[in-house]
């Protein structure tokens, strides 16, 4: 990883850096293309071949059929293209949870506002204490803003600001005995890559995630996991030529799976990126060995931070995953930051809760959290000396 030669990097919830072989496939996959001639009978076949290609090695980390897949350019058009083609009726709810990502937010705003829809919160953001206790707490609030009108419930797997885990698998078998079987939204930004997603992705309608952030992939590339229902259901919404179950016919239909929310052209160079960091990813073990030492590092800089004295973490025990959150006393995140960065050690300030998260990877080394602690350690201290 180019990236990683010449800084110290906390950032892979906002984007992960790219593999060398991965570059390597983008660029194989430019010069194929151009040999074949970019629209000559020859390079379709390729291309075909790469989509396919990568469309089946998803479906396996989601555990669902390839037919349920649909690709997309990130995480928003994933959860935005299949959420507005549902059929709503005025008056329908909207229950979103109080540590959504702004985009998706403002996604369901616009929706309801168009449709005629109410839009409701139930609050996870303060689920804070160990993983059981969450899961129990997420659940109960999510059973007291249930009402009859309830449509859709929104709900990432990991939440983005405070790094905690969601029982979505639960929350999708209570919402199956609500008498109007809302439909789940899940945004796996922060899952793929970093956490085992088949069960919480087989167990959602929507399941937005992509590759560019804990996947190491290109940007520009990601993929929804749809339910057999919303396929049934939905209407495709924007629409091209890949939407159509016969392209040259025009008037045969959309495709009766997930590539009618596909819309047109798009960067077979990217596919290849990608499918090259996932097989990267999987020569490196298992989804739960893959975790079990993301959660090492993760660990070891959660109790890193206990020990400087005006470091608040979010979470009271290890994070579930690679998403380390805290506030520092007396600092704000943002001056913080830079000061970090001028340092070559890269996190992100998080404006609600205003804290500053830090995430680490397999790539993570214990150089890393050695130097990410001890800057922390001498900008404290600097800040408090006379």
């Amino acid at each position: 990883m180019p990236a990683l030669a010449n800084k110290v990097y906390f950032n892979y919830g906002g984007q992960g850096p790219l593999p060398t072989p991965s570059l390597e496939a983008i660029q194989a996959s430019w010069r194929t293309i151009q040999e074949l001639g970019p629209f000559a009978s020859s390079v379709w076949p390729y291309v075909g071949v790469t989509l396919a290609s990568l469309r089946r090695r998803l479906a396996s980390w989601c555990g669902v059929p390839p037919e349920r897949l649909a690709f997309t350019e990130n995480v928003s058009s994933g959860c935005v293209l299949p959420l507005w083609g549902l059929p709503w009726q005025e008056g329908d709810e909207l229950l979103i949870s109080d540590a959504e990502h702004y985009g998706v937010v403002a996604a369901c705003r616009e929706l309801a506002q168009r449709q005629g829809l109410a839009l409701t919160s139930f609050t996870v953001a303060e689920a804070r204490a160990s993983s059981e206790a969450a899961h129990t707490s997420v659940l109960e609030a999510l059973e007291r803003s249930l009402t009859p009108r309830t449509r859709l419930v929104v709900l990432s797997h990991l939440l983005w600001n405070t790094g905690q885990l969601m029982p979505i698998a639960a929350v999708a078998a209570r919402l199956a005995q609500h008498p109007n079987q809302p439909w789940l939204l899940v945004d796996g930004a922060q899952s793929l890559g970093s956490l085992p997603v088949a069960e919480a992705a087989a167990a959602a309608d929507i399941y937005a995630c992509t590759g560019h952030k804990w996947c190491c992939g290109p940007e520009g590339l990601g993929v929804v996991a749809l339910s057999e229902r919303l396929l049934e259901q939905a209407r495709p919404t924007l629409i091209g030529w890949r939407s159509l179950a016969d392209e040259s016919a025009g008037t045969e239909g959309f495709h009766r799976d997930g590539r009618r929310f596909e819309v047109a052209t798009s960067c077979t160079p990217l596919f290849a990126g990608l499918s090259s960091s996932l097989a990267l990813l999987e020569a490196e073990g298992s989804d739960q060995e893959r975790l079990a030492l993301i959660r090492q590092r993760s660990a070891q800089l959660w109790e890193g931070l206990g020990r400087i004295s005006s470091v608040r973490r979010l979470l009271s025990e290890p994070p579930p995953a690679g998403l380390v959150s805290f506030q520092v006393e007396g600092q704000d995140p943002a001056t913080l930051v830079q000061r970090l960065g001028e340092r070559g050690i890269w996190i992100r300030n998080l404006p609600d809760p205003a804290c500053l998260r830090a995430c680490t990877h397999i790539t993570t080394n214990p150089y890393d959290l050695e130097a990410l602690l001890g800057a922390l350690e001498n900008l404290v201290a600097a800040t408090d000396s006379p």
